[in-house]
């Protein structure tokens, strides 16, 4: 899910980790779902990636 909005919205993952302040192997972990965040992480990439509420419960839903 990162990873596509991360796309759409044409930012490197350099781009995204260094805009919510996180290390690019962080980032690459958890686009890759070998890692879980703090949901503090978690609202700066919604925020970031401007996904939307019914985006992520759809995204859960499905998992």
């Amino acid at each position: 899910m990162i990873r596509r909005y991360r796309l759409a919205s044409k930012l490197s993952q350099e781009e995204l980790a260094e805009e919510i302040g996180i290390s690019l192997r962080q980032l690459q972990r958890l686009e890759y779902h070998e890692e879980n965040t703090r949901i503090s992480t978690f609202k700066k990439i919604v925020n970031a990636l401007n996904i939307t509420d019914e985006e992520i419960i759809k995204f859960i839903r499905n998992r």
